[in-house]
């Protein structure tokens, strides 16, 4: 399968290094919880991809793809690393799509990891929706994306966008407007950023079957801790 016969998936991420990923959470996780967390997260994210029909699987990663976790990853999942590079998030996420276009794929789609209970059948979907629109988004709860498809490079979309606020889904939704842009959208997701929804998430674990076993452990660690402090 040829980078023009199949879609570009990428996974957007950073190593769990402690002290640099998860720091909303800290505290009251340490930093270790926090990385240990966001490791799992990760490799869920991950394990979503497998037997993706036509996609070919890409790991963006900071702060190094050196680091010896990408070095993993690429290993026991067959993916292929990209380095992240750019001033603000926005512009990685345009180089990494640039980077995939370049390579020789038609179509590309990204997202990111902090998201414990997103159903499969929802990257099933993005798979779906990206022949056929110019634009596909995955919304959360808190007015962002946790997934973009495109089928061209569009810089505009990256662009003069205030990130991490909740105006991040309005604002390129009316970017690809002025655009004149056929958009999919997928369903809704929750994603997890901060303490009410590391607490949301806590409640769900071995309830919401989308939840995986690893990560639905490590939360229950977490929680176990989190009671532990309170004492």
């Amino acid at each position: 399968m040829t980078p023009a016969d199949s879609t570009a998936f990428i996974i957007f991420t950073k190593a769990p290094i402690p002290g640099e990923v998860k720091t909303r959470l800290c505290p009251p996780l340490t930093a270790d919880e926090a990385a240990s967390l966001h490791g799992t997260l990760v490799l869920d994210a991950i394990e979503r991809t497998k037997g993706l029909a036509g996609a070919r699987l890409y790991v963006a990663g900071a702060p190094d793809i050196t680091h010896p976790f990408f070095k993993v990853l690429a290993g026991r999942f067959q993916a292929t690393l990209l380095a992240q590079h750019g001033s603000d998030l926005g512009e990685r996420m345009h180089h990494a799509f640039q980077d995939v276009f370049a390579l020789g794929h038609r179509s590309a789609v990204l997202t990111g990891v902090d998201l414990p209970a997103l159903p499969r059948a929802y990257l099933l979907e993005a798979l779906k929706l990206i022949p056929v629109h110019d634009l596909v988004l995955g919304p959360t709860r808190d007015g962002g994306y946790y997934l973009i498809g495109l089928r061209r490079l569009m810089p505009e979309l990256f662009h003069n966008i205030a990130w991490s606020t909740s105006s991040v889904r309005a604002d390129t939704l009316a970017k690809a407007q002025d655009l004149g842009l056929a958009v999919g959208l997928l369903p809704e997701s929750r994603d997890l950023d901060d303490l009410d929804d590391l607490h949301a998430f806590i409640a769900l674990a071995g309830k919401d079957g989308h939840i995986s076993k690893r990560t639905g452990g490590t939360l229950r660690l977490i929680e176990g801790r989190l009671k532990e402090r309170k004492l």
